[in-house]
């Protein structure tokens, strides 16, 4: 934001019309993710130049490597677009020509960075990821894994799916690609295939309405040929019992506190003293 405000600052004749071309972007970004949250192709794609969406793995504890230098070229691209219009002898055709070649430099910049899928999740429970002995598995996975979901973007089972299996699949996977086959109306003249979940794994396939990953998992196993991990203790998050010991409050909730109650109400009904001062004055009138 900070180099949105300066780039609009550059290219704008007075501070006020810089504000409110920088509110305009912040305002423009909430409407774009709340307009086109869950839709699929497209609108997909141009949902994620939005502001929130771009903060949004941030907030689920995951660290993206792509996100971040992308990031980092959207800043250093405003402040070098700063840069050119910010001279005010500067004619506006220099002005547009070097322009263009920042965008495009910009543009290149964030289609490499775009192939970088590396995320690193920072979560203590980890629930951004299955499990490590999983993980560690479904790496050596390298054939092309093919997953058509029969789902429409909006229903709450594919947002789970995604949220469960897909979005950790593809930090796992080296090769998988996810195909969202369409909205409901297109299985109208085929209601049971609404809902199926297609996994096509090499030559082999299977299907699947589930949207838990302890039944997708083994599913992917037994596609691959190979033999689930075997689950270990270490790596299920304990959590943080609470195990406080609360006799020691026990005075202070039946005895401590209902004395201090007591006394606040001894105290507020006691007649308010008088000043000497008053009652001298009073007699000698």
């Amino acid at each position: 934001m900070g180099a949105i405000a300066l780039f609009a600052a550059a290219i704008s004749e007075s501070s006020a019309t810089a504000a409110i071309i920088t509110l305009a972007v912040t305002l423009g970004s909430w409407v774009l993710d709340f307009t086109l949250a869950g839709r699929s192709g497209w609108s997909a794609w141009l949902a994620q130049i939005s502001l929130t969406q771009t903060l949004r793995p941030f907030e689920q504890g995951l660290l993206s490597g792509g996100l971040v230098l992308g990031v980092v070229v959207v800043i250093c691209g405003l402040g070098a677009l700063t840069s050119v219009w910010l001279p005010p002898g500067r004619r506006m055709r220099a002005k547009l020509i070097r322009s263009g070649g920042a965008v495009l430099a910009i543009v290149a910049a964030l289609g490499i960075c775009s192939q970088i899928g590396r995320s690193v999740d920072l979560t203590e429970d980890r629930r951004n990821s299955f499990s490590p002995a999983d993980e560690r598995l479904l790496a050596t996975l390298t054939q092309p894994l093919v997953i058509t979901v029969k789902l429409a973007a909006e229903d709450p089972r594919y947002a789970d799916l995604q949220r469960n299996v897909l979005a950790k699949l593809q930090r796992v996977l080296p090769n998988v690609a996810i195909v969202l086959a369409g909205s409901r109306r297109d299985f109208a003249g085929d209601a049971e295939a609404y809902g199926q979940i297609e996994y096509v794994y090499g030559n082999r396939s299977d299907v699947s309405r589930s949207t838990s990953p302890r039944e997708i998992l083994p599913l992917l196993y037994a596609l691959a040929g190979t033999q689930p991990p075997m689950p270990a203790s270490s790596d299920e998050f304990p959590g943080y019992p609470l195990m406080a010991n609360g006799d020691a409050t026990l005075p202070w909730f039946f005895g401590g506190l209902p004395l201090l109650i007591a006394l606040a109400w001894w105290l507020s009904r006691r007649p308010p003293p008088i000043n000497p001062h008053f009652v001298r004055a009073g007699g000698q009138s």
